[in-house]
């Protein structure tokens, strides 16, 4: 208890979800190693718990439990799988932020990892050589990851980011070569789970970039649930401060502010040429005043 609430909790309650991202995924891992160590004894507590976190292809096995669709996207058990999706997950995440809300984040890589899953489900109970190999549960947060990065790829093509011995590269080629060497594996068969749900995630992360530039957030509906669960786990005894803070506007948010304070300053001057200046309002005359400060 003494090293979670010393060291573990307080980074659970910071404001930084990729960090929480990170840590919950981490604690995972380290639990399922310690119990690993059992097997010293002859005792496999691990392959029993992973049963119940992992995500099955067989349908019978999922209904029984569903909520795999979730959880799996937690779990890892070897230490250079969980590395390499938290190093991608650190890196990419930090250039996600820079462009959409940390709530974006969140909701996205849940949705990334459930559309790797149903990906996943879909083509072990559809393609005659899965069929044959879907007893395997998947885990892996590789799907939630992969929808981060194509987000942020399709979002912002033309950013440049630097890679080790490669140098200054656009973050699109990135993306469009991870896809490329998930596509290629897949006629391998040595984990062609994780092929289809990294396609999977990568999917949803296109999705999301290409329909955040028309002005949609497919997102949003995510985050309203995940407000709600948040508010309910709260503690009725005591009421929250509530503490209001500015949130950081995205680029298609501030674009929508600046041209709606434009017509609205537009729409005033042309009311001043047609009535003269006596006849604003006092909120237009605040408006214009605020306007001629800026």
């Amino acid at each position: 208890m003494g090293i979670y609430s010393n060291n573990i909790k307080p980074i659970l309650l910071r404001k930084d979800i990729l960090i929480r991202l990170i840590v919950i995924n981490v604690c995972v891992f380290l639990l399922l190693a310690l119990l690993n160590i059992a097997k010293l004894f002859d005792i496999d507590i691990t392959d029993t718990a992973v049963r119940y976190i992992a995500v099955p292809a067989q349908i019978d096995i999922l209904l029984s439990r569903f909520w795999t669709v979730f959880t799996y996207m937690f779990v890892h058990e070897n230490f250079l799988h969980i590395l390499f999706n938290m190093l991608m997950l650190y890196w990419f995440g930090r250039i996600f932020l820079s462009y959409f809300s940390a709530k974006n984040l969140s909701s996205l890589y849940i949705l990334g990892g459930l559309a790797g899953a149903a990906l996943y489900i879909l083509s072990f109970n559809t393609i005659p050589a899965l069929i044959r190999m879907n007893d395997a549960p998947m885990i892996g947060a590789s799907a939630s990851v992969m929808a981060i990065i194509f987000a942020v790829a399709f979002y912002k093509p033309n950013l440049e980011i630097g890679l080790l011995l490669l140098g200054r590269i656009k973050i699109i080629y990135v993306a469009i070569a991870l896809f490329a060497l998930d596509f290629i594996g897949l006629g391998s068969l040595s984990n062609p789970g994780g092929h289809i749900a990294h396609i999977g995630g990568a999917i949803l992360g296109y999705i999301y970039a290409k329909q955040y530039l028309r002005g949609k957030d497919i997102t949003k509906w995510l985050n309203k649930i995940i407000d709600l669960i948040v508010n309910l786990l709260k503690p009725s005894l005591k009421k929250p401060m509530k503490v209001k803070y500015k949130k950081r506007e995205t680029d298609y948010e501030y674009n929508q502010r600046t041209k709606s304070e434009s017509e609205e300053i537009d729409r005033i001057l042309d009311k001043i040429k047609a009535s003269g200046y006596t006849s604003l309002s006092s909120d237009e005359k605040k408006r214009l005043f605020d306007a001629s400060k800026k």
